[in-house]
């Protein structure tokens, strides 16, 4: 809720940002002829899709399944052996309930518990939000300990909660706002909230899928967004991490963090359009993306300008691209090292 109410008071939205959205928003028009490609080839994305997300998106909180038992266990075709399975099994059936019936399901507070439900099995507090603070903890490397977040407690989070719901209602109808920073920002005061002990990571990726299709983005039905958040997690925690500070008084800066999921968004759409093609995926696009922000730059960048836009492209990767255009004589730089300014000739 506090990143939602900063959202809906600002009066100009970052250039790289407009960017990433008008991007998606390119790819989502594309969506009909999406549709009446090969059944077959969809229905391998869409099984696929499935197997993904409810293994990478447990494996980022420390769910852990043997390969050999993946289709076994997702598709309900053997009997369980442990907690681990079980909740892949849940995270499935939640992924399900959103594919097949998202226009019957609200956003609301009986939802998000249903979700959780699901997704945690038979945890004894699943469908339950927490009943005492829980901080989360980070490990360093050394065994020592420290609170990453202090999220709000158990009366706190619930209210918060349902105004964060309103807020994202107010929002979508009042149209001021693109829907995906709404998105965004939703998707950040959720985790903040924290309002279960434990699955928020995951509750807050099944409603990122439910919102997208309410929102009229199905990327998430073919391509698994939690795969590619798994491939990024690192810059998943950084930007969660310094987009959350201050986030209790209401002063965090959010821009970073949606930054990161606009880019997630836009990968996933990139991935779908070059499987659909029969193009491979991979390094092609990303150099394709690199390319694509220098092109509709307005004036001078930097190597971590592109990195910062483009969080999952390596820098090495940044640095090629700019060698191939330099020698093309389509960009030039303007000094030395890693700050150093370039422009388009």
């Amino acid at each position: 809720m506090k990143t939602l109410q900063q959202l809906l008071k600002q009066e100009n939205i970052p250039m790289g940002v407009s960017w990433l959205v008008s991007g998606i928003d390119e790819y989502k028009g594309k969506q009909e002829l999406y549709s009446k490609q090969s059944p077959e080839k969809l229905k391998k994305l869409r099984e696929h899709a499935i197997i993904e997300s409810s293994v990478s998106s447990n494996r980022m909180e420390g769910v852990q399944i043997k390969n050999a038992r993946v289709r076994s266990v997702v598709f309900g075709h053997s009997t369980l052996r442990d907690r681990d399975e079980e909740e892949i099994r849940g995270y499935q059936k939640a992924l399900r309930w959103i594919h097949e019936s998202h226009q019957k399901i609200p956003l609301n507070i009986k939802t998000i518990l249903e979700l959780h439900r699901l997704s945690k099995g038979r945890v004894w507090d699943s469908g339950m939000f927490k009943d005492k603070q829980v901080d989360i903890i980070e490990k360093r490397p050394d065994g020592r300990e420290f609170i990453r977040f202090h999220p709000p407690g158990p009366e706190e989070s619930l209210e918060y909660l349902e105004q964060t719901v309103v807020i994202w209602q107010e929002g979508i109808k009042g149209k001021t706002i693109p829907p995906l920073l709404l998105l965004a920002a939703f998707n950040l005061d959720f985790l903040a909230i924290h309002p279960f002990r434990d699955g928020n990571g995951r509750v807050s990726r099944l409603l990122l899928l439910l919102q997208l299709y309410h929102l009229g983005y199905h990327v998430g039905k073919y391509i698994s967004i939690e795969k590619i958040i798994e491939d990024n997690k690192e810059r998943y925690y950084e930007t969660l991490l310094i987009s959350s500070q201050k986030w209790q008084i209401g002063g965090n800066d959010f821009w970073p963090y949606t930054n990161y999921l606009l880019y997630i968004l836009k990968e996933s759409y990139t991935q779908l359009d070059a499987r659909l093609s029969g193009l491979p995926s991979g390094k092609g696009d990303k150099s394709g993306m690199i390319v694509e922000f220098i092109e509709r730059s307005p004036g001078l960048f930097s190597v971590v300008d592109i990195k910062y836009h483009n969080p999952g492209v390596s820098l090495d990767l940044i640095r090629k691209v700019l060698k191939d255009m330099q020698k093309e004589g389509k960009v030039h730089c303007t000094g030395r090292g890693r700050n150093a300014q370039w422009e388009k000739v």
